[in-house]
């Protein structure tokens, strides 16, 4: 069995495996989740048995994945009775389970969540910290409550991203899934526009297929396969990464591995991004600079909200 979401002992909380994606990646972060503990959401379940009872992750490491990160029981977790985490899937290594993300957010949080960690042996009373069996007190700008339900917001946008591809065959389950992204609330559906459609509305999630990634050494522009039509001719559009965008990046390694490595692949790669909608600008000739043509164009603003990936089945629609 696999899913979203597991009680951290170092942290004294519960996170979404793309939460733990986030910190592994952060290098502001003293975070492993190799080293670390993850425990049975349930909070009853959890208090049946050692901190010792842990789950294990999958793709909770790898920049690059083709399959959709979870948790999931070991060999010897053991459940309670009655605990929906408990099943008969014992952690082997190959995952022949359906690949789909069924957890769904209903929120995409623009703030990005903290993780504080849990005091260390005394509290400021003088009380030893917190039973890691007890729910953790609610915190301000976290995205999971004191239940064992899968958090029904977030603030990693690989989590709705990774919704819709993995979905993406599934056009009316995409269209009844509901997302909130700060004001606007819509379908997954309606939320994730392709990149030729960008002018139909603003402050969506743009998404198209790459034609070629430009590596300007310090610097990156991707240009997308698709062309808008305006005023019956077509424009190219592409975003760019700037070199202090990337630079003051808190997952700088991770994105330039992914980058570099999107730059050599062969594969078909698709670009998802949030925050800002390419705009017609006009742009010098390098033949001769004099003159000048149209392309739909923007600067990337916060790469926590862009993701360069595969799209299974996207050729198909």
């Amino acid at each position: 069995m696999k899913f979203d979401t597991a009680y951290c002992l170092s942290l004294d909380e519960k996170l979404s495996i793309y939460d733990v994606r986030e910190l592994n990646f952060d290098e502001t972060a003293d975070f492993d989740s190799d080293t670390d503990s993850f425990l049975c959401p349930n909070d009853a379940c959890r208090a049946a048995f050692k901190a010792s009872n842990t789950l294990s992750t999958f793709n909770a490491k790898n920049v690059n994945y083709q399959r959709t990160p979870h948790f999931k029981n070991k060999t010897g977790t053991q459940h309670i009775d009655g605990c929906r985490y408990a099943s008969t899937h014992k952690g082997t290594d190959g995952e022949n389970e359906d690949d789909r993300e069924d957890n769904f957010p209903s929120e995409f949080v623009l703030t990005r969540r903290t993780y504080p960690r849990k005091a260390s042996t005394v509290n400021t009373e003088g009380q030893p910290p917190q039973d890691p069996t007890k729910t953790p007190p609610t915190r301000i700008g976290t995205s999971v409550s004191g239940s064992d339900a899968t958090p029904d917001k977030t603030s990693v946008f690989a989590h709705p991203v990774e919704c819709y591809v993995s979905n993406i065959d599934d056009k009316d389950k995409l269209k009844s899934m509901p997302l909130k992204i700060g004001e606007h609330t819509a379908t997954y559906w309606t939320f994730f526009k392709k990149i030729e459609y960008l002018q139909d509305n603003k402050g969506l999630i743009y998404w198209g297929k790459i034609k070629e990634i430009k590596d300007y050494t310090n610097s990156f522009r991707i240009d997308f396969e698709k062309k808008v039509w305006l005023d019956k001719k077509p424009y190219s559009v592409n975003v760019y990464l700037s070199k202090k965008l990337i630079d003051n990046y808190r997952k700088r390694k991770a994105f330039l591995e992914q980058i570099k490595a999107a730059v050599a692949s062969e594969r078909a790669l698709y670009c998802f991004f949030y925050g800002v909608t390419p705009e017609l600008k006009q742009v010098p000739s390098k033949k001769n600079p004099e003159q000048t043509f149209g392309v739909f164009s923007a600067n990337i603003e916060n790469l926590d909200h862009l993701i360069v990936r595969e799209v299974p089945g996207a050729e198909e629609l």
